[in-house]
């Protein structure tokens, strides 16, 4: 899309920054958003970001857009230089092993590094499948601090099948994770949640919001941390860093939930969180411990 150069009409007066460009170029609320986090957008002249978007507009403001490719319109590049271990892989569908730090997928059309950027050099094919363009067959997510199984489809019957069985909890998850302090047996985590923060992500317990069920048990005592397997029913951002830091046991690097700014003791490189395991729906997968799990295992291992 080319430059826009709008005008704000006595009709649109006091509407808000994000809510006029979205109207007025013909995008979603989410999309204007965006266009102001690239810092693409001008009000008077002068610039407005993500922090701007509730701004009041006076009849008569300019607002000046700069060119963008709609998120509709966007597609994931092909990534043949990323090399990622592909755990599983049958009809129309794979699952990689995805490193912590990686994102699963892009947020514009030239982010590099991501998970779809490999699936896309291997399957070109996958380009428009599900949610399409930056989201293309991604058919479910992983933070970007955390490791292990992820799945892919880049044939639709494929995505429409395992979507379906996430959806309905047919798709067992397990993960293995580090958390602070000391743990034993094991038990059913039913709590609910809701977003507290969108940027960065945060979300807490909460009366009357988002239920999830989270089974966990208790594998190993370490020093000052329990090593721990959780199958989680539900699928809801966060859900396991929460429900445990809600617990008074975060896991061990977490920041975000409660360990220690100072550090926890761990040693932790970044958050403890490894998806070991997906079956179900035809799929089967193990992802092994990381590098960085296993040291920190082994740091932290009773002699």
């Amino acid at each position: 899309m080319g430059s826009s150069r709008l005008e704000v009409e006595a009709g649109a007066a006091g509407a808000r920054l994000d809510a006029f460009l979205a109207s007025a170029l013909g995008v979603s609320r989410a999309e204007a958003r965006r266009l102001l986090g690239r810092g693409l957008v001008r009000v008077g002249g002068e610039p407005r970001g993500a922090a701007q978007k509730g701004e009041r507009l006076a009849a008569g403001t300019k607002v000046e857009v700069d060119p963008f490719v709609p998120s509709a319109e966007q597609r994931p590049l092909a990534e043949p230089d990323l090399s990622l271990a592909v755990r599983a892989e049958g009809p129309g569908w794979l699952v990689v092993d995805k490193p912590a730090g990686m994102p699963v997928h892009p947020f514009r059309e030239e982010e590099r590094g991501t998970a779809l950027g490999f699936v896309v050099a291997r399957h070109p094919q996958v380009v428009g499948v599900g949610e399409g363009a930056l989201r293309s067959g991604v058919v479910h997510r992983l933070d970007t601090p955390t490791s292990g199984c992820l799945a892919f489809a880049y044939e639709e019957e494929a995505w429409q099948r395992l979507r379906s069985a996430f959806r309905r909890h047919q798709m067992e998850k397990t993960y293995r994770a580090i958390v602070v302090g000391s743990l034993a047996g094991g038990g059913t985590l039913e709590l609910e949640m809701v977003v507290a923060q969108h940027r960065p992500a945060r979300v807490r317990v909460a009366s009357g919001g988002r239920r999830v069920v989270l089974a966990w048990s208790a594998l190993e005592a370490l020093r000052g941390a329990t090593l721990v397997e959780v199958r989680p029913v539900t699928g809801f951002l966060h859900q396991i860093r929460a429900a445990f830091a809600h617990l008074g046991h975060p896991l061990a690097g977490d920041l975000r939930y409660g360990a220690a700014e100072a550090g926890d003791g761990s040693g932790a490189p970044r958050v403890m969180l490894h998806a070991s395991r997906l079956a179900g729906a035809g799929v089967l997968a193990e992802a092994p411990d990381p590098p960085d799990l296993r040291e920190t295992l082994e740091r932290l291992r009773l002699r």
